[in-house]
């Protein structure tokens, strides 16, 4: 039987760790890039110069301390930070200290082959057959490099999840456009439910899963003739093209997105999506509006069904009528029977911890509910729907977008009722008031491998938004307003054109200043963009440390619970390819009946 590694007490005692050295660092963390000039964040929070950070943080860094370096300056200092002014003096202590609290420096995460191994190990002492697996389908036909390794990489954890507790349904929550749940059904034959709020991400994934059903039909076919010519058959479903045209189905479906999680305000654009996506990479990868098309044509002839010249009934004789005839009928008895055996059906509700599940799956049986990259509050309301539903025996659920997550004890007021709140989720923290802060959790979608290698943050338009604030307050009374600037960055010419267009979009009066004037407040403010580069890098330094507590604070809640045999957090996937990239595992008592 499984056995959870790490007690609740260890979990507990992390979580304390962490939030000491989060209560030294996490202002850090929630300074406001907009206000970086007006609130004078650097000289308020750094003693050191911007260069000594960049040196230290940056990806030529050897990022080691020499001995005795500032060991004077260890008895008045915590993390890094001076204990009589709050202000960092020591990055190199703070560096290491950041990497002593995040999760690997934890060490509390399971890996996923060491998750897979105990779950096969459990399997062969149960003498239970091995999941069933379909047809190989060569994901990267169909999805872009990050999409392909998520998909593939969760599908076979889903899968054995599944068989260890003897159950053929899945639910998947948050299920987007389909990749993971088509993935599922075809490669696994598991009966998956999709359930998305979104109706287009609904018909999508419906439309999606419809062609790789004809996919996996073709292929499956090519292959049992493959099988059955033995060595004569020498081609490849790929070295020989049929022409499909585009939009023959009335249908330009794309297959990319994960359809959540999209802000508007610039400075979450700029740090977010640097951060979960790869620009460079998805750029290459990225399929187009054709993919599913193309992803059909690269099909041989021989694996499409032949058809035959059509002859009018009537010219038929009564056998050859009655013979098509019992065809068609055992044809649709089949079609049935593995709609039955294996199937996906996308679903469009809002779902919440208390959204009764045989209420919209008539067939609903003991199941594995998953959710990848589950947006906000919907990844822990996953877990609260799994620990409430009986007829849920394990959960997979890997979340993203920590910034749209609601804060029971967020002290701006924001409306949150106890227990439904996505942060703090464990009785652990919510008996300590625990709070992050929005700009906090923004920081914690930061990519510190992907910065680590040189694929930095994009720092003009943070900049320009800064110098921006400073000339809003300079000379308007409204800078405090409302109203946002939104992404004009992207089509502005120089500075004084952004300048311009952001008071077009507050409705100011732009003849307030000339063109010299705006300029002139970008030359003063430009000796010090180093100042900003640095200050998010240490953001950047802080990200895995942010997450980190809100992932433990999911996995005490799992601990808590009473009927769970098995709780763990495991990373899924290559940081690099998926930053979001950890899972938090959960198997219930009574699910053990196949591998007791």
């Amino acid at each position: 039987m499984l056995s959870s590694s790490y007690s609740l007490t260890e979990i507990q005692r992390r979580i304390d760790e962490v939030k000491r050295f989060l209560s030294i660092t996490l202002s850090i963390a929630n300074a406001h890039t907009v206000e970086f000039y007006t609130q004078d964040v650097w000289n308020r929070f750094m003693a050191v110069l911007p260069e000594e950070v960049l040196s230290t943080l940056g990806p030529a860094s050897d990022q080691q301390r020499e001995p005795g370096h500032k060991a004077k300056e260890h008895s008045r200092t915590t993390f890094g930070f001076c204990n009589d002014t709050n202000r960092l003096v020591d990055v190199c202590e703070l560096l290491q200290a950041a990497k002593a609290h995040s999760l690997p420096g934890l060490g509390v995460c399971m890996s996923r082959d060491e998750l897979l191994q105990a779950l096969r190990e459990n399997r062969s002492k149960s003498g239970a057959p091995p999941a069933e697996i379909g047809a190989e389908l060569e994901t990267d036909e169909f999805m872009n490099s990050k999409k392909s390794h998520e998909v593939q990489s969760m599908s076979e954890v889903v899968a054995c999840l599944a068989q260890r507790c003897g159950v053929k349904q899945v639910i998947d929550v948050g299920s987007g456009k389909g990749y993971l749940s088509s993935f599922l059904s075809l490669q696994y034959g598991l009966r998956v439910y999709g359930i998305d709020s979104s109706s287009t991400n609904t018909y999508g994934a419906h439309e999606r899963n419809r062609k790789l059903k004809k996919f996996s039909r073709a292929y499956q076919k090519h292959n049992k003739a493959v099988r059955g010519q033995g060595e004569a058959a020498t081609h490849s479903p790929q070295e020989e093209l049929v022409e499909i045209k585009p939009g023959m189905d009335g249908d330009n479906d794309v297959l990319h997105g994960d359809g959540a999680g999209i802000v508007s305000q610039e400075e979450e654009k700029v740090l977010i999506g640097s951060s979960d996506v790869n620009p460079a990479a998805e750029r290459h990868s990225e399929p187009n509006a054709e993919t599913d098309e193309l992803f059909l044509s690269a099909l041989s002839v021989d694996v499409l069904q032949p058809t035959s010249p059509r002859v009018p009934p009537r010219q038929l004789s009564a056998e050859e009528r009655e013979r098509r005839k019992t065809e068609n009928l055992e044809r649709k008895a089949q079609n049935r029977a593995a709609s039955a055996s294996v199937m996906f059906s996308p679903l469009t509700s809002y779902v919440t911890a208390e959204t009764e599940l045989r209420e919209l799956i008539n067939e609903l049986e003991d199941a594995v509910m998953v959710g990848l990259h589950t947006c906000g509050d919907l990844a822990p309301s996953t877990l609260r729907m799994f620990v409430a539903k009986p007829e849920l025996a394990s959960v997979c659920s890997v979340g993203c977008c920590y910034h749209l997550l609601s804060e029971e004890f967020d002290p701006a007021g924001q409306e949150c009722l106890p227990g439904v709140c996505g942060f703090p989720l464990s009785q652990y923290l919510r008996d300590r008031s625990w709070f992050c802060g929005r700009n906090a959790r923004m920081s914690a979608c930061l990519a510190l491998e992907r910065v680590s290698l040189g694929q930095g943050i994009q720092m003009e338009s943070l900049f320009y938004r800064a110098v921006l604030h400073v000339i809003l307050r300079d000379h308007y009374s409204s800078f405090k307003s409302e109203k946002r600037v939104g992404n004009v960055y992207s089509k502005a010419k120089s500075f004084v054109d952004y300048v311009r267009r952001a008071l077009s979009r507050l409705e100011l009066d732009e003849s307030k200043l000339s063109d010299s004037d705006i300029q002139d407040y970008h030359d003063t403010y430009t000796p010090r963009r180093g100042e900003m580069h640095a200050f998010n890098m240490l953001k950047v330094t802080l990200a895995p440390c942010i997450e980190g507590l809100i992932l433990l604070d999911r996995l005490c809640y799992m601990k808590e619970q009473e009927d769970l045999s098995f709780s763990a957090l495991v990373q899924l996937f290559d940081p690099l390819l998926s930053p979001r990239c950890y899972a938090i595992i959960g198997l219930k008592s009574y699910g053990d009946r196949i591998l007791c």
